[in-house]
């Protein structure tokens, strides 16, 4: 055949990978807007995502179970799965697409297939829509903002009604507070509409009212009067570190549980995916979602302790520059901390160490860490220097890691990474609070020592996590196939 000819016949199939893709978008958005049920492919989102996106997630899918995952067979599995009767549910099409491919010889067609895999969805109870307030607008704050209104759908999970912030609520400040929702220099433009309402202090968000609230001292606030009813309030000023503290946010008229985004004091300090279900929130109002570190390193230590037992270890987080540094030389109260943040690497300390063993008891004691504060906005590095009680190799290693990550209960918190050129502005965006870099892997010659490399976005990854606690919390998780 000529090279002519071949490259025709490219072109031809590239054009058949796209118009499917587009199809495929369609069904995607349909399901959600239309049935709440979310696709995601490998933890990865697709609502939103553009053809190129979509494309090379497929590639990433198939390059992970080391098997092809074809656009033509997930517009098949999605096609099967709009015929079906579902709850809101939130369904990974990479690994029903992956077993189909390896059970099609059981179903006569994707629709039976798929009837199968999903039948226990039939037992799942209705969800009841939590109202939800974020207490505090800053990093955390707007990122948690932007998926709560991106992922709001139907409305079936997570209603955002309420900001609350301090200081005079007046046109410039809502300009001001929507334009830092629409704008944001690390993660890129909203891919939604902002909009204010001078009249009724409130951000329109992709057309839904969200009042903004001004406070100087939580228990003033009464939700009610905005029709907000037994909301969860999200913290995420650092104001409130303690139970004593956070117990003022829980005293609002109108709220019902609080969820700290940062270490807490007397309260449980949770990873999710971890030790989420150790804590019933039929029980317990007031949680803490860790540190972002804590959330990175803990996923991984505990796919490692129960694979081989963890003896000791020292963690080393190479983390992104953070509002607490000063931007040039000025006072801090803190060592170090108070020279210019894009100028300097900083030595600092950070308790993600001894925080593990909140979520983890088995390593209490076991573990030292220390901080490095680098010249980049976001984006950090974990380094996990292992002592072993058993000994392994970087393949035995990876290959439990890689299977964590595909299947169980750490699903949704690692994600295995396999380029040779990964960096941290790559990583940046991601879901997953843990990124494994199986590439850096390092074993000693007995096996009795590793050097792992976890990556994480510290403020979206983080985010994440955040929201995943706040479902449960909720009692909003919907059915789910992983």
């Amino acid at each position: 055949m000529s090279f002519n000819g071949t490259y025709e016949k490219e072109l031809a199939f590239q054009a058949d990978r796209r118009r499917a893709t587009v199809e495929f978008i369609k069904i995607v958005s349909d399901l959600w807007y239309d049935k709440a049920i979310e696709l995601v492919i490998f933890r990865n989102p697709l609502i939103d995502r553009t053809v190129s996106d979509i494309l090379n997630l497929h590639e990433y899918a198939g390059e992970f179970v080391q098997k092809p995952i074809s656009i033509f067979d997930s517009v098949e599995i999605a096609k099967a799965i709009s015929q079906l009767y579902l709850p809101p549910a939130k369904l990974d099409i990479g690994k029903l697409t992956y077993e189909y491919h390896l059970e099609d010889q059981k179903y006569g067609n994707a629709l039976a297939f798929v009837s199968n895999k999903l039948k226990d969805a039939k037992a799942y109870k209705s969800i009841k829509p939590k109202d939800v307030v974020l207490y505090g607008f800053g990093r955390i704050g707007r990122l948690l903002a932007r998926e709560l209104m991106t992922k709001a759908g139907k409305g079936n999970q997570m209603r955002l009604r309420a900001i609350v912030t301090r200081g005079a609520i007046n046109e410039t400040v809502l300009e001001k507070r929507a334009s830092l929702l629409r704008n944001d220099s690390v993660h890129g433009d909203f891919g939604g509409i902002v909009t204010v309402d001078i009249k009724n202090e409130a951000l329109i968000i992709n057309g839904t009212t969200v009042k903004m609230i001004s406070a100087n001292a939580p228990e003033d606030i009464d939700y009610t009067k905005y029709g907000i009813n037994d909301a969860l309030i999200i913290d995420n000023t650092g104001a409130f570190r303690d139970k004593e503290a956070l117990t003022r946010l829980l005293n609002s008229k109108g709220a019902h549980k609080v969820l700290l985004t940062a270490p807490g004091k007397g309260i449980p300090n949770i990873v999710h995916g971890v030790n989420h279900m150790e804590n019933n929130p039929d029980k317990i109002d007031i949680f803490s979602a860790a540190s972002c570190t804590t959330n990175a390193i803990t996923p991984i230590l505990k796919a490692v302790d129960d694979s081989y037992g963890v003896v000791s270890g020292h963690l080393e987080t190479i983390h992104a520059y953070t509002n607490d540094q000063n931007l040039v030389d000025n006072f801090h109260s803190k060592y170090r901390r108070g020279r210019a943040a894009a100028l300097n690497m900083v030595i600092t300390e950070t308790g993600a160490g001894k925080a593990v063993s909140k979520a983890l008891p088995s390593l209490e004691g076991k573990l030292t860490s220390n901080a490095i504060r680098v010249p980049v906005p976001n984006g950090s590095l974990a380094i996990l220097n292992l002592e072993l009680e058993k000994e392994t190799s970087v393949e035995a290693m990876n290959t439990i890691i890689k299977k964590y990550a595909l299947e169980g209960d750490l699903v949704e918190q690692i994600k295995y990474e396999m380029s040779d050129e990964l960096v941290s502005s790559d990583i940046v965006g991601s879901s997953a609070p843990s990124i494994y870099d199986s590439k850096a892997t390092i074993v000693r010659a007995d096996g009795k020592n590793a050097v792992l490399y976890i990556w994480y976005d510290n403020e979206y990854g983080y985010s994440h996590q955040v929201i995943r606690l706040a479902k449960y919390i909720s009692k909003v998780r919907r059915y789910s196939y992983y």
